[in-house]
């Protein structure tokens, strides 16, 4: 019974389903319609027992609707079933279906509002399998009609001879793939076999590797710890204590270190991080270091020291950079100089008040850019001063002004004196540190100048 064309799809084959025959009949409809679409044997069978196996499950005295489509674009069967009541499919059967062909789509039946002018919309099975581009212009759905009146079987008997004859091919196919499984299953044996074989090998062979790779790691972690301080000064009215933590996740060493040193306008702290992990980042890392012990010598005011030290990186390690905090206390305690390149702010805790970071900021080194002066802040009696690197408050899911709140709110709330600050500090941030880690803390007390 042909429809009118449509500019997608060539006319629409429709027969009604309420009968047992029905079902024969659609079986034999199905499997015809898709041979004569041009798809494989293995698909005609599937189309027809997921049809019939449908058409049996919601079998009832009113009738379904099943109609079949040959879409032009793309080309394609289109075999469908729709029914106007409350019925549905069982959970066995759509299940068993959607298994065979995972391209099956069901609607459920709507009632109520949402059901078209408030009458039950029924529901509605659709497959849909993509048929061969050169065969899909030249479909007429009055041949395929033809065809499939032709192959008609006489009574329900033949089209059960017809189902024998298909469950046989499909069970055949099965035998064939789980031969074909367990020669795969047998190539796959012997292959994991052979890996696991070169494997021990491998790991025999190479043991030593290994292990002088672990010594030589350890070797430059040595050498890096070399370049930092031996000591800290003792200097009137400053307690200072320091932590400095390898990554226990990074391959490479990194270039973090810090310095405190007496100058002739007071006491210098400083901590930097040169960008990168490598042992040539170390070695950069040392360099700068004892330039900065040598230049903080001389006497020269922080910004001047930051612009000496970018000055030495670009002439002698071009292509590297470093973040660099310098802070200067003066003799007796009671002020302070800020430079900072491009590194976390310092952390100033007053003994009454909020912790505040001074915020004074300059560029990184190395890249040849003027450095503004240092700023002065004063200094309370009992004031502590912390100066970290990044690596013990930044993580990879969280933003940096939230871990910076965090860090002066657990630094607010821990002990006052250095040494126990910063075991708090490593303890709370620092337990598994992707990165290498610093932690610089001092506690301020005045001092009488002479």
């Amino acid at each position: 019974m042909p429809a009118p064309r449509t500019r997608d799809h060539t006319p629409t084959l429709a027969t009604s389903v309420a009968t047992e025959k029905d079902v024969f009949d659609l079986r034999r409809r199905a499997k015809a319609i898709a041979q004569a679409v041009g798809l494989d044997n293995r698909d005609q069978v599937r189309l027809a027992t997921a049809l019939s196996e449908l058409g049996r499950d919601l079998l009832r005295p009113a009738p379904m609707t099943a109609t079949f489509n040959v879409l032009r674009e793309p080309a394609a069967l289109k075999a469908s079933l729709q029914w106007h009541d409350d019925r549905v499919p069982g959970n066995e059967s759509l299940a068993a279906v959607t298994r065979l062909l995972p391209q099956t789509r069901y609607e459920a039946p709507l009632d109520g509002p949402d059901a078209p002018t408030g009458r039950n919309r029924g529901g509605h099975v659709e497959i849909t399998f993509l048929v061969p581009a050169s065969l899909a212009g030249d479909l007429n759905m009055a041949q395929v009609q033809a065809l499939i009146e032709a192959e008609a079987p006489a009574s329900a008997i033949d089209d059960l001879q017809a189902q024998t004859r298909d469950l046989i091919a499909a069970l055949e196919e099965a035998h064939a793939q789980r031969d074909e499984l367990e020669r795969l299953n047998e190539e796959l044996t012997e292959t994991n076999a052979g890996v696991m074989a070169l494997y021990a090998e491998l790991t025999v062979e190479h043991k030593d590797v290994v292990e002088r790779y672990g010594e030589e790691h350890e070797l430059a972690l040595t050498l890096q710890r070399a370049f930092l301080p031996a000591s800290l000064p003792d200097s009137p009215g400053v307690e200072l204590a320091v932590r400095y933590l390898a990554s226990a996740t990074t391959a490479e060493i990194g270039g973090d270190f810090y310095e405190a040193v007496d100058t002739p306008h007071g006491l210098l702290l400083a901590v930097g991080d040169v960008v990168g992990h490598s042992l040539q980042a170390a070695v950069v890392m040392g360099q700068l270091r004892f330039a900065l012990r040598a230049y903080a010598a001389q006497g020269h005011p922080p910004h001047i020291l930051l612009e000496h030290l970018d000055h030495l990186l670009g002439l002698h390690q071009p292509g590297w950079t470093t973040s660099v905090c310098i802070v200067l206390i003066e003799p007796g305690n009671t002020r302070l100089h800020v430079a900072n390149a491009g590194h976390l702010p310092p952390l100033l805790l007053p003994p009454t008040g909020p912790p505040r970071y001074l915020h004074e900021h300059g560029p990184l080194l190395g890249i040849g850019l003027p450095h503004p002066p240092a700023v002065s802040h004063p200094i309370e009696p009992g004031s502590r001063l912390l100066m970290v690197t990044d690596g013990l408050i930044e993580t990879r899911d969280s933003d940096l002004k939230d871990r910076l709140n965090l860090l002066a709110t657990t630094t607010a709330a821990g002990p006052h004196d250095p040494e126990a600050l910063c075991t708090k500090l490593v303890e709370t941030f620092a337990a598994e540190p992707e990165d290498d880690i610093i932690v610089f803390a001092a506690r301020l007390n005045p001092t009488l100048v002479t």
